[in-house]
């Protein structure tokens, strides 16, 4: 997927930090560096027209970014590499980069016609800076990037990160920050926690190429790009479905004892508890839409029933480690969990036994679990293989509730919520909340034409769908 044409740059500058850093040079950590091959995240917010003129807006941006820059330093720094090949985010105030864009012709409502039921515009594309750029990067370009795009009646405010010093939990802290200084909060709400003594931290060593990794997917790949909205009303209706299915091997009690065995009925009334006992598992909303998903993406790819598919969503790890790291903790905290199964099982079970194979590697991934997987990676340190590499494979990232909607620049909360070129290919998805909150939510859904086209006449995934 690459981006459209540029739009006319009207200024560009570096932002530095308005009060100088103290902080040491951060080491990367286990989490932090398999994104070194992965894009700068791309994120950002379109708002109606703020009522002030466009030089004034670009002043008072480059005021609050200059004040979040201060409470974190390290998106003002550089990558650095020392003579053991351990990589550091040298803190060293070199500041974040900011350009204003012109896109006079484009209407906010041009932006949202996808509403109506079309694919994503390709114009979102051309709002983000840093376009492809891959995380290693960071080593001699900025790792911020701020990019302001002035629009016919509104603006988008697009920020790109370098993946291997932010996650989506720090990413959207500093967002909402810059918001905050930027209507005119004084004082930071949420101060990010730039400690680098857990067991993420590991004398490892990542040896990377001569010019630093690749990405590893093709990104000029054709794909579709889809929003897909689920009102909380819908989101209701189908964690019902999910968490109420009828017990298939129901029986008759009266029944049995009248042509069964004593030990006939033991073993038969344990069955029935061992049913009503997995049948008390509550599965979540997102459980389940993460199941729906799967069933119609693996159904629209026609694939043979022996075929592997993988399920791969994004754990926070903060708060499964012991003892747990900081909620504010700055850097990346996640791991990656695949949930492996026959295509023929995801389309032959039941949408519950789908999620139910989700829920339990999810609630598996203990403290526990968590070393195991800094352990596996210290025995063989590679960078992330992102990716759909055998056709069968989706991946699940961002989160419905990162705080997206609540970022207030001082003229009213974001008309949409949307991401960039930045890595994307078939099978990857990017979970949203929902404009209206209150549990709905967003799916950016990135599919090979032929299987979107599939998703899209899937009877049993888009009866949940609701209108944008």
């Amino acid at each position: 997927m690459v981006s459209q044409s540029s739009l006319p740059l009207v200024s560009q500058c570096t932002v530095f930090p308005h009060r100088k850093s103290t902080l040491p040079d951060l080491k990367l950590s286990v989490s932090d560096l398999p994104m070194l091959s992965c894009h700068y995240i791309q994120k950002g917010c379109l708002f109606t027209r703020p009522p002030m003129p466009a030089s004034e807006l670009v002043s008072q941006l480059m005021r609050a970014l200059s004040q979040a820059l201060s409470h974190f330093p390290p998106l003002a720094g550089r990558l650095t590499t020392d003579s053991k090949g351990y990589v550091y985010i040298a803190c060293n105030d070199a500041g974040a980069d900011f350009t204003h864009v012109y896109g006079g012709d484009i209407h906010v409502r041009d932006l949202l016609r996808y509403a109506d039921g079309g694919d994503v515009p390709a114009e979102f594309k051309r709002f983000f800076p840093c376009d492809l750029t891959v995380s290693y990067h960071g080593h001699f370009r900025p790792i911020l990037a701020v990019r302001l795009t002035e629009l016919a009646d509104g603006v988008f405010i697009g920020c790109a990160v370098n993946h291997a010093v932010t996650d989506g939990t720090s990413f959207w802290n500093f967002f909402n920050t810059f918001a905050e200084f930027s209507r005119g909060v004084r004082r930071i709400s949420r101060a990010p926690n730039f400690s680098r003594d857990s067991l993420f931290i590991s004398p490892a060593v990542l040896s990377l190429p001569e010019g630093g990794p690749k990405i590893t997917f093709t990104s000029d790949a054709p794909v579709r790009e889809r929003i897909f909205s689920f009102s909380r009303k819908s989101i209701q209706k189908l964690k019902s479905v999910v968490n109420n299915r009828k017990l298939e091997d129901e029986i008759d009690i009266a029944e049995l004892m009248g042509k069964h065995s004593n030990d006939a009925l033991n073993c038969k009334l344990t069955q029935l508890a061992l049913l009503r006992s997995a049948e008390s598992v509550e599965i979540s909303s997102f459980q389940s839409l993460c199941a729906l998903l799967w069933r119609g993406i693996t159904r629209a790819r026609k694939l043979p029933a022996g075929k592997t598919t993988t399920f791969r969503m994004a754990v926070n790890c903060r708060p499964r480690l012991v003892p747990s790291l900081e909620p504010l903790y700055f850097g990346n905290a996640i791991q990656s969990i695949p949930t492996l199964v026959a295509a023929g099982e995801v389309l032959g079970r039941d949408l519950r036994w789908c999620a139910e194979q989700l829920n339990r590697n999810v609630v598996a991934h203990d403290g526990g679990t968590v070393r195991k997987y800094v352990e596996s990676w210290e025995r063989d340190p590679q960078c992330f293989p992102l990716g759909n590499f055998d056709g069968a494979m989706i991946t699940m990232g961002s989160s419905p509730w990162f705080p997206m909607y609540d970022n207030d620049f001082g003229w009213g909360r974001p008309v949409a919520v949307r991401s960039g070129c930045a890595n994307k290919f078939d099978g990857k998805i990017s979970a949203f909340p929902g404009r209206e909150g209150n549990g709905s939510v967003d799916l950016e859904v990135i599919l090979a034409p032929d299987t979107m086209a599939a998703l899209l006449s899937d009877l049993e995934f888009m009866q949940y769908v609701s209108p944008y």
